[in-house]
């Protein structure tokens, strides 16, 4: 479905749903936050529930080369898409069909409503997450330091280590995330030294895999690769910078990005902030 001539455009996605298209959205967001250098444009349209109007998208889709993703849960609603998709050679993802299927043989064959939008008592524990991808998203990149306190993590690092899309992880598991960029022969923010450091977490990574990355990165953008952000050299001073910064604030566990995948990463991170939780929660022995 891709066309080559148009590589450094943005890829589109349909998000399409006969409800709120929250599910949707987030479950799509959560899986591009295993890519990197890519660019991507959401569209999102909720409470489809018309054959006729996802005709028009299909049709739609099909002139912008889009990937459609959707959430239906009326199997003729969920047929008509799949007619459409395929009448306009339109590639599409349901996200909610084959769960449903599964459960209603799990139950022993027990047939599902097909109600759009049919929900339990929304619970303290999702609108938690939504707020932390709220969050998160806003203090993405250094953007509004004078918040660091009321996050639940920062991540700091220079650029390319997997800040964003780490940072994402975490906010869809209700963690509250802002990520600070270390640049070379800039001064961080100085509200990053006065927050609890134990929130603190510094990424790194080794500078030939990151060169790669952000040539392939410039070049995805049509931008000039011999400039300092993809020289070695450059990668290697910004590398040094940001690990004498991390040996002079040793309360922030320092995490290898290379070659490990965003939930491995997060998974260090969550261990980490357990254990810490565990040590403070041990009885302390006096000794007199």
């Amino acid at each position: 479905m891709t066309n080559p001539d148009s590589a450094e455009l943005p890829s589109t996605i349909f998000v399409i749903s006969d409800s709120t298209g929250g599910t949707a959205e987030a479950m799509t967001r959560a899986a591009l936050a295993q890519f990197e250098d890519y660019l991507v444009n959401i569209s999102t349209y909720t409470h489809i529930t018309d054959p006729r109007r996802l005709e028009a998208l299909a049709r739609l889709a099909s002139k912008q080369n889009a990937l459609m993703v959707f959430t239906l849960v009326n199997p003729e609603i969920r047929e008509a898409i799949y007619e459409a998709a395929d009448k306009h050679r339109v590639e599409c993802v349901d996200l909610m069909g084959q769960l449903i299927a599964g459960i209603s043989r799990q139950l022993g064959g027990l047939q599902p409503r097909g109600i759009p939008g049919r929900k339990t008592m929304l619970s303290d524990e999702y609108f938690r997450r939504v707020d932390a991808v709220e969050f998160t998203v806003k203090h993405d990149d250094g953007a509004e330091p004078r918040y660091l306190h009321k996050s639940d993590i920062v991540l700091v690092g220079v650029s390319r280590t997997s800040k964003t899309p780490l940072s994402t992880y975490l906010a869809q598991k209700g963690y509250k995330v802002a990520n600070i960029p270390i640049v070379l022969g800039i001064d961080l923010p100085p509200e990053l030294f006065e927050v609890n450091q134990d929130k603190i977490f510094a990424l790194t990574i080794d500078p030939e895999p990151l060169h790669a990355i952000r040539l392939a990165r410039m070049r995805n953008l049509g931008l000039k690769t011999h400039s300092n952000y993809g020289s070695i050299e450059h990668i290697y001073m910004e590398l040094d910078f940001a690990n004498e910064l991390f040996r002079s604030n040793p309360r922030w566990p320092v995490i290898d990005v290379t070659r490990r995948a965003v939930e491995e990463s997060a998974t260090v991170i969550l261990e980490t902030i357990q254990a810490r939780r565990q040590a403070r929660a041990k009885p302390t022995t006096i000794r007199g």
